[in-house]
């Protein structure tokens, strides 16, 4: 008995050694934002104590877009479609709760309706009365919920491998994601998240790798570990995945564009081919040999598709042929 208890106390030390070797503390909040938020970031306050990060470019009475990025990611994400674009729209991004240097929910609450409710806040607070809502994979979710719920305040929407679709392919989840639905292991992932697991989580994402930069890998790394944004992605993941109805789909009639990497190994191409179907006025554009972030692996070539379709509607702005 002496020996046995001997042997738990062993690997119990080693436990806590390796727990404490192993450790990735959270950032520092003031060098994250020395960091990340240089010109053009903002913090405005939103409704139960939220303080979004945000940019704000482009011409502030032209067409406004409202970019939404995916889980994990944060608003750099957008910086190619932003470069692109603000020239002639105002583009709007933000760090939606969990995510960036927004950081956590107050309240804990990271449901759909909750994260529509910010959309909506952050338009508020800048004044914006309708918009174009874009959203990539969570955060095409988003955009498709805030339509459902303000469909007067949305002009047009922007899909890109947006998550939402009742499809389920052959990929699968990302590492990070089946980590942190896996009980205990999510409670160590608060704590123990080494960049090598975040490294390898972007490799299954994207087929186009060039856009892996150790400073980007870094970026993903640093902000997950933004003090409450571990412990939010846990309990966003630990969430049951909801869908939305084909007939819910239906009843937006606003121009949507829809983008997807034919090659996506998270949320698979059918999905769009879902959304192509169901909403009554879109358009789908397949990038072949793209996979999950097509607005960074194939930057210029979506940014065209958004361009064309912006240019197409009564949205576009003066100058542009409608």
């Amino acid at each position: 008995m002496k020996r046995l208890l001997k042997v738990f106390a062993v690997l119990f030390a080693l436990l806590v050694i390796a727990f404490f070797v192993l450790r990735t503390p959270d950032t520092d909040p003031a060098e994250m934002r020395a960091k990340y938020a240089g010109e053009p970031s903002q913090f405005v306050e939103i409704g139960d104590e939220v303080t979004v990060h945000l940019r704000d470019e482009g011409p502030k009475d032209a067409p406004a877009i409202i970019l939404l990025h995916g889980s994990t990611a944060d608003l750099h994400t957008w910086q190619p479609w932003v470069e692109g674009l603000s020239e002639d729209y105002r583009v709007i991004r933000f760090d939606q709760v969990g995510h960036g240097l927004t950081g956590p929910d107050k309240q804990g609450d990271y449901s759909h309706a909750s994260f529509v409710a910010d959309i909506d806040e952050v338009a508020e607070a800048l004044e914006l009365e309708t918009f174009v809502l874009g959203g990539s994979s969570m955060g095409g979710s988003h955009a498709v919920a805030y339509a459902l719920a303000h469909p007067a305040r949305v002009e047009g929407l922007i899909l890109v491998g947006a998550s939402g679709a009742p499809v389920r392919g052959d990929g699968g989840p990302s590492l990070t994601y089946r980590l942190a639905q896996t009980p205990v292991i999510n409670r160590l992932m608060a704590q123990i998240t080494p960049r090598s697991m975040i490294e390898s989580s972007f490799a299954e994402m994207v087929s186009n790798r060039h856009i892996m930069t150790p400073e980007v890998v870094d970026r993903y790394w640093e902000l997950l570990r933004y003090p409450g944004n571990r412990a939010a992605t846990i309990r966003r993941f630990s969430q049951p995945r909801s869908a939305f109805a084909a007939e819910q789909v239906a009843s937006l009639d606003q121009p949507a564009l829809i983008i997807w990497g034919a090659e996506d190994p998270l949320i698979p191409l059918d999905s769009g081919r879902w959304y192509d179907e169901y909403l009554p006025n879109s358009q789908l554009a397949v990038h072949p040999e793209i996979g999950h972030l097509p607005h960074e692996e194939a930057a210029g070539a979506t940014l065209a598709d958004v361009r064309a379709w912006l240019a197409d509607l009564a949205f576009a702005p003066e100058g542009e042929a409608p």
